[in-house]
C-alpha cells in the first residue's frame, strides 16, 4: 500500500510538470512612453496624476490597479514619461504593442567605464596635454555652470568639493541632498545636490539594507569622475607623493551634483537602466547644465537604451550630455553610447609619466611605470623568475603566469622579483599574490592585446609595468641566463614626455554598429593614469586586502576621459550660454587635433598610426573650442527626423514632442548635420549636405580637402562668406570612387574650412562597396 501511494505521488508530479503551463517568471522592465506635457507651473498634483495614469494603464493589462501598484517600482513623472515594473515576458510583449508605448525593454545592467579589473584611473594636476588657462579665465572657471554626474555618488569630505570662494547656490537649482541613513553626508555651495537610485538594482540584488540609502561613494569611481569634471582647486595633491601639484577639475568653480546609480557589481554590472532613467529624469528637473555619464553597455537600438533615451530628453532641455566610449578596445565596432546627440569620448595618454626602470643582469634597461610606495635597495640585484616557472603543484601554467590566487609556489617565489603577465585578473592583485608568495618585487609584462600601453598603479610591493615588446626581451633573458637577476628603480614623476597623446589600448573604437553613418567616438581626451579625488572608504587598489587610504588616486579608463570633456563643456556653457548642445559639441570636435606633441600623427598603443575610429575628430583642445569660428548646429527636430529614418513612426515620435511633428521624406542618415562625414556604403558617388553657422566675426572661409585614397572629393561652393553672427550657409560635398579598384576597407580624409584664423575640421570616413 505504501509503495502504491508513492508511485501515485510520483505520477502526479510528472503529470503537473508535463502538462501544466510553466510557472511565470517576472523580470524588471522599462516601459518608455515619450515625454510629458506639463505646463510651466507644475505641482505635486500633476506628478501624482501621472503616477495614477501609469497605474491605470498597467492595471488594464494586469487586471487591477492594485496589481499595477505592486508591480511598478519607478514612475517617471517629471520629463520622461514611463515606468519600470516587474512583468512577465508575455505581459511586456503585449504592452509594447500599445500605440502610446514607444518601447519596452529589460532592465539591463551596464558597466562603469573604468579599467579597474585590468587598469586604473584619476584626475589631472597642473600638467598634462590639456592646458586650458585661457578658457579658464574667460569662462570664469565655469562658476555659473551646474555639472551633474551619474556614477557611484560622491565622497563629500573630499577637499575637491570644498566651497571656498563660491557665492550662493544658483537660484535655478531645485535639487536636494538626499542622505536618509547617512547624517554625516553634507552638501554645500560646491556639492549642491546628491541623490541615489537603487530600485532597479534591488530587483536583481534583492532586499537592500540601510547602507544603500545614501549617495555616498564607497567605491571611489564617482568621486574621481565628479572631481575631474568640476573639482575645486586643491594645492599639494598627489598619490603617495607622485604627480604633486594643484588638483582641479575642468570647471573648477562649477557647482556639482552627484546622482548615484551604480552599486556593487551583479554579474559584472553595476548600473541598471531603470535607475539610470530615474536619475536622468530628476537631473533634468533639478536644473543641471551638463551631465557627465561614465557608464555604458553594448550598443543597442536608441529607444531600448536608457542613456540614449535620458540624454535625448536632456538635450531637449538644453543640457549637454557627455559619455564614455567604453573600455572594450582595441577591437573594431566596440564603441558604446553611439547616439548622435551624445558627446562620446575615447581615452588617450597625457604628457606625464611615472617611470620605474628594470635593469637585467645583462645590463639591459627597460622603462616601465608604477606608483609603488615601497622601494628595493638602490642598485641591488635580486634573482628574477617567471611566474609560470613558479607555479604551485596543482595550478595550471596559465593561472600561474597571470599570478592568480593560489597559483604560485612560495618556495620558488620567496626572495625573487617575479615576472607576471598582464590580463585575466586585476594588475594590483597580481602584485598582492606575488607579495603573499614572498616576492620582493614584481615586473608586470603586458600581454599582446595591451601592446605598449603602460599604466601606473599603486602596487603593494616594489613593482613596475613594462610593454609587450620589452616583456618579450625579459622572458628571452629568463630562458637564456643561467642565474638571471634584476633590479627595479623607485618611480619618479616625469613631465613633457613624448609622444603624447597616444590612444589607450582599452579605449573602444568604431565603427558604430547601430548607425554606421554616425562616426563614434566623437573626440578623445586624457584617460590614462589620471589623478583625482577618491573615497575614504577603500584603498587605492579597490581590493579588500588594501588597508591604505588616499585623498587622491590615479585611475585609467574612458570613465576618466569623459569628465575631462564634461568640464570643458562646463566652461563653454559659461562662456556661450546661448549655444545649443550640438553647437558646443561641434566647437569641441572641429577644433581638435590629430597630431601629438612631436607634431606627428597620433599613434595607438602598438605605436601604429591611428585614425577617426579611435579618436573621432581628434584630441580635445579647450582653448581653441571657445572660438571655433563656425559650428554645425542641430535642433531637437533634427534628431527626431533622424529617429524617423531609424524606422520609428510619427505616432511614436509625437509622444516625445507632445505636439505636431511630421517625419520628412526622404531621409538620409549621411545628411544629419554633424561635424563629421561618414559614408559606409559608397557605390559610385554620393552627395552629402551640411550647414555651417557663423559664431565669430564676419569672415570668408575657403574649403580644403585631404582626400581619402582612391576617392575624389568636390565641395560646392568651396567659398562661404559670412557677414554676421548667426548667419547660416549650406554646402554640398560629393564623394566619388576613382577607377574600379578602390580599396574596400574604410578610408579616411578631412574637410577643413578656414578664414586663415580659424580651422574648422571634419573627419571624412568612407567605405566602398
Amino acid at each position: 500500500m505504501v509503495e502504491n501511494s508513492a508511485s501515485f505521488c510520483l505520477l502526479s508530479v510528472l503529470f503537473v510538470l508535463l502538462f501544466s503551463p510553466a510557472l511565470a517568471i517576472k523580470k524588471s522592465y522599462v516601459v518608455y512612453m515619450g515625454a510629458h506635457s506639463h505646463g510651466k507651473e507644475v505641482t505635486s498634483v500633476d506628478y501624482d496624476r501621472v503616477r495614477d495614469s501609469h497605474h491605470e494603464f498597467l492595471g488594464s493589462y494586469l487586471g487591477s490597479t492594485d496589481k499595477a501598484k505592486e508591480s511598478i517600482f519607478y514612475s517617471y513623472t517629471k520629463h520622461i514619461n514611463g515606468f519600470s515594473a516587474m512583468l512577465e515576458d508575455e505581459e511586456a510583449t503585449e504592452i509594447s504593442k500599445h500605440p502610446q508605448v514607444v518601447s519596452v525593454f529589460e532592465n539591463r545592467g551596464r558597466k562603469l567605464h573604468t579599467t579597474r579589473s585590468w587598469n586604473f584611473m584619476g584626475l589631472e594636476n597642473n600638467d598634462g596635454v590639456i592646458h586650458p588657462s585661457s578658457i579658464w579665465k574667460k569662462a570664469r572657471f565655469g562658476e555659473d555652470t551646474i555639472i551633474g554626474n551619474l556614477d557611484t555618488g560622491a565622497w563629500p569630505e573630499s577637499e575637491s568639493f570644498n566651497d571656498e570662494g563660491l557665492g550662493p547656490i544658483p537660484s535655478k537649482w531645485r535639487g536636494l541632498c538626499q542622505s536618509d541613513s547617512d547624517p554625516a553626508f553634507h552638501c554645500n555651495r560646491k556639492l549642491i545636490g546628491a541623490r541615489y537610485f537603487n530600485k532597479g538594482y534591488s530587483t536583481l540584488a534583492g532586499s537592500l539594507n540601510s547602507t544603500f540609502s545614501t549617495p555616498r561613494d564607497t567605491d571611489g569611481h564617482g568621486s574621481h569622475t565628479l572631481s575631474t569634471a568640476g573639482g575645486n582647486f586643491v594645492k599639494g595633491s598627489s598619490v603617495f607623493g607622485y604627480g604633486n601639484g594643484t588638483a582641479k577639475g575642468g570647471s573648477p568653480k562649477a557647482r556639482v551634483a552627484a546622482y548615484k546609480v551604480c552599486w556593487t557589481p551583479i554579474m559584472g554590472n553595476e548600473c541598471f537602466d531603470a535607475d539610470i532613467l530615474a536619475a536622468f529624469d530628476m537631473a533634468i528637473h533639478d536644473g543641471v547644465d551638463v551631465l557627465s555619464v561614465s557608464i555604458g553597455g553594448e550598443a543597442a537600438a536608441y529607444v531600448n537604451d536608457s542613456v540614449a533615451i535620458g540624454s535625448l530628453h536632456a538635450v531637449k532641455h538644453g543640457i549637454v550630455v557627455v559619455t564614455s566610449a567604453g573600455n572594450s578596445g582595441p577591437g573594431a565596432g566596440t564603441v558604446s553610447n553611439v547616439a548622435p546627440w551624445l558627446i562620446t569620448v575615447g581615452a588617450s595618454t597625457m604628457d606625464r609619466q611615472f617611470p620605474s626602470y628594470v635593469t637585467l643582469g645583462n645590463n639591459k634597461r627597460y622603462k616601465g611605470e608604477s606608483l609603488s610606495v615601497e622601494a628595493l635597495p638602490k642598485g641591488k640585484f635580486f634573482p628574477i623568475v617567471s611566474a609560470a616557472s613558479a607555479k604551485a603543484q596543482h595550478a595550471t601554467t596559465e593561472d600561474a603566469q597571470l599570478c592568480k590566487a593560489g597559483a604560485l609556489d612560495p618556495k620558488k617565489v620567496k626572495g625573487t622579483i617575479l615576472v607576471c603577465l598582464r590580463g585575466g585578473n586585476a594588475r594590483v592583485d597580481k602584485g598582492q599574490q606575488a607579495a603573499l608568495a614572498g616576492a620582493v618585487g614584481m615586473i608586470l609584462a603586458n600581454d599582446y592585446a595591451s601592446g605598449n600601453e603602460i599604466i601606473a598603479d599603486p602596487h603593494v610591493l616594489p613593482a613596475t609595468q613594462i610593454s609587450y615588446t620589452d616583456g618579450l626581451d625579459v622572458f628571452t633573458y629568463l630562458d637564456s641566463a643561467s642565474t638571471p637577476t634584476a633590479s627595479i628603480t623607485h618611480p619618479t614623476t616625469q613631465l613633457g614626455t613624448k609622444p603624447a597623446p597616444v590612444m589607450a589600448a582599452f579605449s573602444s573604437i568604431g565603427p558604430n554598429t547601430v548607425t554606421p553613418e554616425i562616426l563614434k567616438p566623437d573626440i578623445t581626451a586624457p584617460g590614462v593614469s589620471i589623478i583625482a579625488a577618491y573615497t575614504g572608504a577603500g584603498g587605492p587598489t579597490n581590493q579588500d586586502f588594501d588597508k591604505r587610504r588616499v585623498k587622491f588616486n590615479s585611475v585609467s579608463g574612458t570613465s576618466m576621459s569623459c569628465p575631462h570633456v564634461s568640464g570643458i563643456v562646463g566652461l563653454l556653457k559659461n562662456l556661450h550660454p546661448t549655444w545649443s548642445p550640438s553647437a558646443i559639441k561641434s566647437a569641441i570636435m572641429t577644433t581638435a587635433r590629430t597630431r601629438d606633441n612631436a607634431v606627428e600623427p597620433m599613434l595607438n598603443a602598438s605605436h601604429i598610426k591611428t585614425g577617426p575610429f579611435a579618436y573621432g575628430s581628434g584630441h580635445v583642445r579647450p582653448n581653441r573650442a571657445m572660438d571655433p569660428g563656425l559650428v554645425y548646429d542641430l535642433t531637437i527636430d533634427d534628431y527626431l527626423s533622424f529617429l524617423c529614418a531609424q524606422g520609428y513612426n510619427e505616432t511614436q515620435i509625437k509622444t516625445f514632442t507632445q505636439g505636431p511633428f511630421k517625419c520628412p521624406n526622404p531621409i538620409n542618415f549621411i545628411d544629419i548635420n554633424l561635424p563629421s562625414i561618414t559614408v559606409p556604403n559608397l557605390n559610385g558617388s554620393v552627395t552629402v549636405t551640411r550647414t555651417l553657422k557663423n559664431v565669430g566675426s564676419p569672415a570668408t572661409y575657403k574649403a580644403r580637402i585631404l582626400r581619402p585614397v582612391g576617392i575624389s572629393v568636390v565641395v560646392e561652393p568651396n567659398v562661404l562668406e559670412f557677414k554676421k553672427i548667426g548667419e547660416e550657409k549650406s554646402f554640398k560635398i560629393t564623394l566619388k570612387v576613382k577607377g574600379s579598384k578602390a580599396p574596400k576597407d574604410y578610408l579616411f580624409g578631412q574637410l577643413i574650412w578656414s578664414d586663415s584664423k580659424h580651422y574648422v575640421r571634419s573627419p571624412i570616413v568612407v567605405k566602398c562597396t
